[in-house]
Order: C-alpha cells, then sequence, then structure tokens
C-alpha cells in the first residue's frame, strides 16, 4: 500500500453520538482524543447530539469508538455511540467545525452546574487574571439550561451572545489544551457581564465597590434582591433575627421556613450534624438546599419557626463565594424574591418594580435570565436522597422510561406544579413552576412548556391532566388543547405510577401502591388522600383506605387545622371537650356555627384524606391550629415526635370488606385525647400517632399479600415526604418480607405527579382514557 492514497491504509467513519454531549466540553475532548490517536476529520453540534468525522487506521478508529464514550468529560453522559463506514479523503488534521443547525432537536441540554474546583482557585489567585470575577466559569462548570435560547449549544444561542469575546478569552476559546476550549459562557472582566448594586437615593455602584457595599448593608440588617443564575434571591444575614423578622414581614411568608446559604462546609458543621450522603450533596455539583435535621437553634428561630429541619446550601456560583466571603456574614437567608405563591422574578425591570416593596437594595449583573430556574429541595432518609423539589441542577435532563410514550404533554397538578414532555423513552420534567393559583403562574408555565419544548423537540401530541374538575391547570389544558385529546388520570393512581416508573417497572405486575396526601379527586367525587391501591399502569383497584370524615368548609378546615380536628372528633363519635386545644382555639359561636355545618352537612366535603388526619391530631396535641402554609401542620407535628423520640404507637380500627379494608381513625382519636387531657406532652402524642400511621400500614399491606400475593410496596403522595414516617415504613415493610419502592428521583409531592400521569396515560401501548 502507498502512504497518502486514501481507502487504501485509512479507513474513515461517521461517528453520532448521542447524550448530554452539549455544553459539557464534549467537542474539545474529541478534539484532544482525535489528536492521542493520530486521526484526522471533523467534530460538529447538531440538533442531535455531537457528529464526528474521523479518518485513520483502523486501531485508532476502533479505540475512539470505544473510549469516546468510555472516557467522556465528567459533565457528559453517553446514551448511545452509532457509527458508519465513509470514503477515505486523506485528510490531514482535526477541527471543530460550525455547528449544524436545523433537523431534528433530540440532543440534551446539561443543568447549570455548581462552580469547579479549578475556577474557585482563579478567583481566590491575585496574579490570575479573572481574580474575584464574578462569573467566572469553563466547561465543567457555570450555567447551562438557563442561558440556553436554541439549539445547537453555541454561544450565539445564549444569553452570553451579547458579550462578544475579547482577544484573550478567545485566544482561550480557541486553544485545544485550554480548560475554556469552546466553553461557551467564557469571560472575564473585560468582557463579561457587569456586576451592580442599586439602592434607592444613592449613585449606582460597580463591581468590587458593589461588593462591598452589599457585604456592609446586609451585615448592617438590611434586605438585599441578589441575581442568580435562575431568577433572584432575596438575602439577609441569617444570624440577625431582626433582619430575618424584617423579610418574614414583607415578604408575608408566615412562618414557613427560609433556607439559608453558608460560606463553607465549615460554617455547617458548626451548625449541625452532616452525614456523609448529606455532605456529597452540600458540596457536589448539583448543590440544592439540604434539609438537616435541626439539633436545639443554631439561628434565629425566626429562620425556620416549628420545623424539625434547617434547609441549607452551599454558595454555587462565583458571585456567591464572593458575596459570603469575610468580612460580610457567613451566613445569609436565601429565599427566591417574589411575594408567596407567584413565579420567581427574573427581569431586571420587572424586579426593580415588584421586589421594590420587599428590599433595601438590589444587587444585579446584565447577563439575561433566559429560564426561571429555582434551587432544588432534597432530604436524605434511611442514607438515600428524597427529592423535594426537583429543579435547578436536575432540569431539564430526561428520565428515562421504562416503556415508550407517545409524544405528550402532562401538566402536573395545581400544588408544587411541574410538567412533563415525553417521547418514546424519555421524560423531561419542568422545573418548580408553583402552585397555579393566578394569572402569573398560568404565563409562567406557558413559557416553560414552550423552552422545554425547544430544548426537547417535543411536539404533544396528547395532553394528560389529574380527574379533578376545579384544577386550574386541567382548565388550561383544555383551554388550550387545540383539538389534541386530553386524557385523565386520577391523582393517587400517578403517584404510585410515578414510583414505579423511576424504579424502572414495566407494568407487567401489579404493586401495592400506598398513596398519601392531602387532597385528591376520588372516583366517587369524595377527596381522596389516605389509600391504597393494588395497581399497575393500566389501572387500579382501591383494597383500603380511611373511612370518610365530612370536611367543612373545604380549604377554610385545610387553613384553620382545628376545624378539621372538631370534625374528625364529630365523625368519630368523641365530644368537643371545653379543654381540648381545638375546642379553645375556636370560639364559642365558631363552634355552635362548626355544629350546625356538620349536623347538617352544609359545605361538607367527605374525605379520606391521610394528610387531613395530620392535621386533626397536630391540633388536638396543641401543635398547630392555623396553617399558613401547605403542610404546616404536619410539619410542626413531625418536629415534635422528632424532639420526643420513640413511643409506643396508637392504633387504627381496620375492618375487612368483601371489596377491600377500611381504616378507622376513630380509636387512635380516642388515645390522643385521652392522653392529651391526662397532660401528655404533644411530643409523646406526635411520636404515638407516627408510630400509628406506621404500623397501619404495614398491617394492610400483610393482610393483601395474604388475599393477593403482591409482595412490592410503592410509598408516594406528599406525606411522605416526612422523613420519620417514611423511614418506620420502609423499615417495618422491610422486617414483613416487602420490596419497598420510595422515590429517589421525582418528589413523592404533586412535584412528581406529572411523571405518573405520563405512564398511565400516553404509553404506546395505551388506548383508553382512564
Amino acid at each position: 500500500m502507498t502512504a497518502g492514497h486514501p481507502g487504501l491504509d485509512r479507513e474513515r467513519r461517521q461517528v453520532a453520538v448521542r447524550g448530554l454531549v452539549q455544553g459539557v466540553g464534549f467537542r474539545p475532548f474529541v478534539h484532544t482524543l482525535a489528536g492521542e490517536l493520530g486521526l484526522a476529520g471533523t467534530v460538529t453540534n447538531t440538533g442531535e447530539g455531537v457528529l464526528v468525522e474521523v479518518e485513520g487506521s483502523r486501531d485508532a478508529l476502533d479505540a475512539f469508538c470505544r473510549r469516546v464514550a468510555g472516557d467522556a468529560p465528567p459533565l457528559a453522559r453517553v446514551d448511545s455511540v452509532e457509527h458508519a463506514p465513509l470514503a477515505a479523503t486523506g485528510a490531514t488534521g482535526f477541527r471543530i467545525a460550525p455547528s449544524r443547525p436545523g433537523g431534528p432537536r433530540t440532543t440534551l441540554i446539561p443543568p447549570d452546574t455548581a462552580v469547579c474546583a479549578d475556577c474557585l482557585a482563579e478567583l481566590a489567585d491575585p496574579a490570575d487574571r479573572r481574580h474575584r470575577h464574578p462569573f467566572i466559569s469553563c466547561t465543567n462548570c457555570g450555567p447551562r439550561h438557563t442561558i440556553v435560547t436554541g439549539l445547537p449549544y453555541d454561544r450565539a444561542n445564549t444569553t452570553m451572545a451579547g458579550f462578544p469575546m475579547c482577544p484573550d478569552c478567545a485566544r482561550e476559546y480557541t486553544d485545544p489544551a485550554d480548560r475554556r476550549f469552546h466553553a461557551q459562557p467564557v469571560a472575564c472582566h473585560a468582557c463579561g457581564p457587569r456586576l451592580a448594586l442599586t439602592v434607592p437615593g444613592r449613585p449606582e455602584l460597580g463591581g468590587e465597590q458593589a461588593l462591598t457595599e452589599a457585604r456592609r448593608l446586609l451585615a448592617g440588617g438590611a434586605v438585599l434582591a441578589v441575581k442568580g443564575i435562575g431568577g433572584y434571591h432575596l438575602a439577609c444575614d441569617a444570624r440577625d433575627a431582626s433582619a430575618v423578622a424584617l423579610l418574614r414581614r414583607r415578604k408575608r411568608r408566615g412562618d414557613k421556613p427560609f433556607a439559608v446559604m453558608a460560606r463553607d462546609l465549615a460554617t455547617v458543621e458548626g451548625l449541625l450534624p452532616v452525614d456523609p450522603v448529606e455532605r456529597e450533596l452540600l458540596t457536589g455539583p448539583v448543590r440544592p438546599i439540604v434539609l438537616l435535621r435541626r439539633t436545639g437553634l443554631p439561628v434565629p428561630e425566626a429562620v425556620a419557626p416549628g420545623s424539625p429541619d434547617l434547609g441549607v446550601m452551599l454558595p454555587y456560583t462565583p458571585l456567591h463565594h464572593l458575596l459570603l466571603a469575610a468580612p460580610g456574614p457567613d451566613l445569609l437567608v436565601m429565599t427566591s424574591a417574589n411575594l408567596s405563591g407567584e413565579p420567581i422574578v427574573t427581569e431586571d425591570r420587572e424586579a426593580l418594580d415588584r421586589l421594590a416593596p420587599l428590599v433595601d437594595g438590589w444587587l444585579t449583573h446584565d447577563r439575561p435570565i433566559h429560564v426561571p430556574c429555582e434551587d432544588s429541595v432534597v432530604r436524605v432518609v434511611d442514607g438515600e436522597q428524597l427529592p423535594l423539589r426537583r429543579s435547578r441542577g436536575y432540569t431539564p435532563l430526561p428520565i428515562p422510561l421504562p416503556v415508550p410514550v407517545r409524544p405528550a404533554l402532562a401538566v402536573g397538578g395545581d400544588l408544587k406544579n411541574t410538567f412533563a414532555l415525553a417521547r418514546d423513552g424519555y421524560a423531561w420534567l419542568s422545573g418548580h413552576i408553583g402552585d397555579m393559583d393566578d394569572l402569573a403562574t398560568l404565563r409562567a408555565f406557558d413559557r416553560a412548556v414552550e423552552q422545554l419544548g425547544t430544548v426537547s423537540g417535543v411536539r404533544p401530541e396528547l395532553l394528560v391532566t389529574d380527574r379533578h374538575p376545579g384544577y386550574r391547570s386541567v382548565g388550561h389544558a383544555e383551554r388550550t388543547a387545540a383539538g389534541r385529546p386530553v386524557h385523565r388520570v386520577q391523582h393517587h393512581h400517578a403517584h404510585i405510577a410515578a414510583v414505579m416508573a423511576e424504579h424502572g417497572l414495566d407494568g407487567g405486575r401489579p404493586v401495592l401502591g400506598v398513596a398519601f396526601d392531602g387532597t385528591g379527586f376520588g372516583e366517587d367525587g369524595a377527596i381522596w388522600g389516605g389509600e391504597v391501591l393494588l395497581a399497575d399502569y393500566d389501572g387500579f383497584r382501591r383494597l383500603a383506605h380511611l373511612r370518610y370524615v365530612p370536611l367543612p368548609g373545604g380549604d377554610a378546615a385545610v387553613e384553620r387545622p382545628y376545624r378539621t380536628a372538631l370534625a374528625h372528633l364529630r365523625a368519630a363519635g368523641l365530644a368537643w371537650l371545653p379543654g381540648l386545644p381545638s375546642v379553645l382555639a375556636s370560639d364559642a359561636e365558631e363552634l355552635r356555627l362548626l355544629d350546625r355545618q356538620l349536623e347538617r352537612g352544609l359545605n361538607c366535603v367527605p374525605t379520606s384524606g391521610m394528610g387531613r388526619l395530620f392535621d386533626a391530631v397536630s391540633s388536638l396535641a396543641g401543635v398547630c391550629h392555623r396553617a399558613g402554609y401547605e403542610a404546616q401542620a404536619a410539619i410542626e407535628l413531625e418536629a415534635a415526635a422528632c424532639e420526643f423520640g420513640r413511643a409506643d404507637g396508637y392504633g387504627f380500627g381496620l375492618s375487612a370488606r368483601a371489596d377491600g379494608w377500611i381504616a378507622d381513625p376513630g380509636p387512635v382519636l380516642a388515645a390522643v385525647v385521652a392522653d392529651v387531657t391526662a397532660g401528655a406532652p404533644a411530643g409523646l402524642v406526635a411520636a404515638r400517632f407516627h408510630g400509628a400511621v406506621a404500623d397501619l400500614v404495614r398491617r394492610i399491606c400483610v393482610a393483601v399479600r395474604e388475599r393477593y400475593g403482591t409482595t412490592t410496596v410503592a410509598l408516594s403522595g406528599g406525606v411522605f415526604a416526612n422523613a420519620l414516617l417514611s423511614s418506620a415504613c420502609a423499615s417495618g415493610l422491610g422486617e414483613d418480607g416487602f420490596t419497598v419502592l420510595r422515590h429517589r428521583r421525582v418528589p413523592p409531592n404533586d412535584g412528581g405527579l406529572a411523571l405518573g400521569q405520563l405512564m398511565v396515560a400516553a404509553r404506546s401501548s395505551a388506548t383508553r382514557e382512564e
């Protein structure tokens, strides 16, 4: 063979790589790998991933195809590598070619990633040209999802398009040996975004002056709006009780806990014990808010009143690191910049207007936020991660599905709304949207659907909703369906299907699903929420549930747990004793009207909700009578139980019928009343109640297994965000020989509902509306 004759001693292949391969330094990696193996050719981004044309010896090409997946960059995820022969051309050299626009869009966009150790070292190095640059990043870290405006992932399709690179940054961008080779967000002091501090009545400050003054204001008790990568935060000194109270009052936060951001891990460990899994979450590339179990009062009580946990995160942007550096505060409250219930603020003009009543100043910058994205929230239960809000750091990575689905949009529920787009074997879940109770949130929902559709390439052929006729998400889907079919899925069936899906179950065998929450529209028109279902993706049988109790006034009872408690007492045939905390929480006139309402059944919706039973016991124990945020009474009841420790549980009544079992809370309530009237501490009542619920779950599951032979139990619904209950149920069921499935990738609350809706209604084999 003669060297240089194409096709004789050389081969050429086209290699298509799909997965998370854009925005993670994959093209620079391919460039380096090709050079190491002596290969010629090109690499480019496409709408489907990365396309490589590579030429050289057969052995080198084989090694390339093997190593392109095995040696991929740390942030990459290679789903497939396909290669096909091409005619050799005798090409020399290897280059990164311009991206190919158009065509199908199926590539994955990476989530935003916490600033890496290399960038932090440069940030702290006075000799480095990016010393104290608030927007330092590289191929291994920084914003991705929130700055992407289109595909392929190139600078022109991000919000960095408005920041032309200076000669120094351009040189790094084109140098294969540099860490910023083809890093799209690359910038520096000379060409990058600019920091600014705006305080009413004062001249605007920029750069280092803005940072210095911001730290001084925070140390003096001020509340600042701080622009992040996915939206604005409201920040104040978490160790200053007056500042925290001021922020709580201005935001109309009630008693809902705040999260805090600590300077470093040492600061966190000086406050609370941190186990290895929690430490890994706090310091990893995602950096969510991690709920850490409180011991004593590490911060002012106003930060997280009544909560068993403190939500903690570490800085994930260079700006956060600079803001928390000495001599300023080492612990900041960092909460979403909005009024409670509204979407997070992302636009600068909107921030200056809407946040004016809340803050004393704005620390902002001029890089636009294209995609709103709230902080994720997780907790660790039995050594495993339990997501409570899946957003920054996780979205828009898709979740693989165990069976293929048609192109679909599942709209989720009304509380903690998260929707999902899906097709084939993947579901793209949105970030946290919020509660669908106002026009601003519905508009945010529509914008998020459009944006996620752009990056996922999904064009829904059908829509999937909850069955609740009053849900705004349902009405919105019906109004925007544009002739597409709308399928409705029962709320608790969707909860169980979500657990099944994330554990890779194909639905061939049913599971025993325990779905505990506060509200879900039942097939009989009642409000369900204490359900045990025998379920697969095709359908379910309701095998057991809590006995119905009339809920007087609907939402009014949810917001006032003492009313729920009184309704539960009446349903159980128990007297409203004058000394009971729930009776003392209401006045004589309200008691008279409530008595009449329950007697006549006026505006009383029957409910089997376990969440409502938690509310009732919380009030009866004197823990919480008025709820200022969702699940407050249950959260504070868990806190009381954790503080007390272990105790023997109460016992539910359980009666078998031909079609299943009815769980009667009456004996539990009678025992609660007896303990309370005998002067038992609230913690004892709380601990005994948690034990009773865990025992009920075990008894029902054992009974179902004896009748149906089912040995796999799935736990879902918002009640299982309760770490104490989740752990007790899983432990007991494990002792009884069950395989227990709990959420690890999507929340147990309604933030995971859309995944289950998809699996029930959008499977390629699903042909009927539930």
